[in-house]
């Protein structure tokens, strides 16, 4: 015998409600929502009264993290990003640092793939509406997307920034000196007696490629050396983009006799070509990269490049998201150090730059 079902059983399943639509209903910021919530004070009688008349009239049911959120500590971090995870490129890496803290510390990470130039506002709202975290790791160049940090800021979650373009006030920064690092880098190809150093850029859009760019210029202005525009070409962080930014750099009439590629995977990319215009490396051409990623020790020879600790930046996001001080609003940048790291693609040119 077939049970009988109510027109209700009938109806299309409704859209959850959320701490949004609470908020809008009631006419007050979801801050105000989740104080009424988790019966925190600062909230009037009258503005109280009106957000339980829109939870009880939307039926709204917050998830058992936000319902105790007064007296039980989050332990949700998520890591923003805008590419999919590639396990053994940079977003990968900031990945295995925060998920090495979290695992060290009882905490729990979700990784959320935000494109670039995506409008993923009502896709983020609910991640967030639906989720209570302690904190969450903006990558580049989500870090300076301005509408994402306003939407974890309304929903009261420590923002932490891996190499934003400009330092906030109340977030937590964390980067290294990239103008220092590519100055110092450039500076080391000049004292092996290169003069002619062309560099392969990091993707636009991302303020540590601007800051690498920057040191290498001004690394050869304090040289006493020309900056030539054929010497600088666009890359995009990829391996066939450096492949490509080498084809064109060694196909020039006076190619240069050193690169500089603003990461490892572009580096590979130009040590690859170098083969099919039959020159040795370091001998003949020398190839310097900026990173710590695999393929700094899939090339051979193996790979001179700066190093940066990108899962130790992600660690060290994740450890300042969680102590107790950022509960505090205020600014708190880390500056972790770089250093270079002299391999077997560098040497001195086996003939001065004409």
């Amino acid at each position: 015998m077939m049970s009988e079902r109510s027109p209700d059983d009938m109806l299309p399943p409704r859209k959850r409600v959320n701490i949004y639509d609470v908020a809008k209903y009631a006419k007050v910021s979801t801050k105000t929502v989740s104080k009424v919530v988790n019966h925190q004070p600062e909230v009037s009688q009258k503005t109280r009264a009106r957000v339980l008349d829109a939870v009880v009239s939307l039926g709204y049911k917050p998830n058992l993290q936000a319902r105790h959120l007064a007296s039980e500590r989050p332990t949700m971090l998520a890591l923003f990003c805008d590419e999919p995870a590639a396990g053994s490129g940079y977003i990968g890496r900031l990945q295995t640092g925060a998920l090495s803290f979290c695992h060290q510390e009882g905490f729990h990470l979700v990784v959320e793939c935000v494109p670039s130039g995506v409008d993923s506002t009502e896709h983020v709202k609910r991640l967030v509406a639906g989720s209570c975290l302690a904190g969450a790791i903006l990558t580049p160049p989500l870090c300076d997307d301005q509408n994402l940090i306003d939407i974890l800021e309304d929903a009261e979650a420590p923002v932490a920034r891996i190499s934003p373009s400009q330092s906030g006030l109340s977030h937590i920064d964390v980067d290294i000196d990239n103008f220092k690092a590519a100055y110092e880098m450039t500076n080391y190809l000049i004292g092996l007696g290169h003069r002619r150093i062309a560099i392969v850029r990091g993707a636009t859009g991302h303020a540590d490629a601007g800051r690498r760019y920057d040191g290498y210029l001004a690394a050869l202005s304090d040289a006493g050396l020309s900056v030539e525009e054929n010497l600088q070409v666009q890359g995009n962080y990829t391996y066939k983009s450096g492949f490509d930014a080498g084809n064109d750099l060694l196909s020039l009439p006076r190619r240069p006799t050193a690169i500089f590629a603003c990461n490892d995977d572009m580096a590979a990319g130009v040590v690859a070509v170098s083969l099919k215009f039959n020159l040795a490396v370091p001998h003949d051409l020398s190839v310097a990269g900026f990173d710590d990623g695999w393929f700094s020790r899939a090339v051979w020879p193996r790979l001179t490049k700066c190093r940066q600790p990108v899962s130790g930046m992600a660690a060290a996001a994740a450890a300042a998201l969680t102590s107790d001080a950022v509960t505090q609003v205020n600014k708190n940048s880390i500056c972790l150090p770089h250093r270079i790291v002299v391999r077997g693609t560098t040497a001195s040119p086996l003939r001065a730059a004409d």
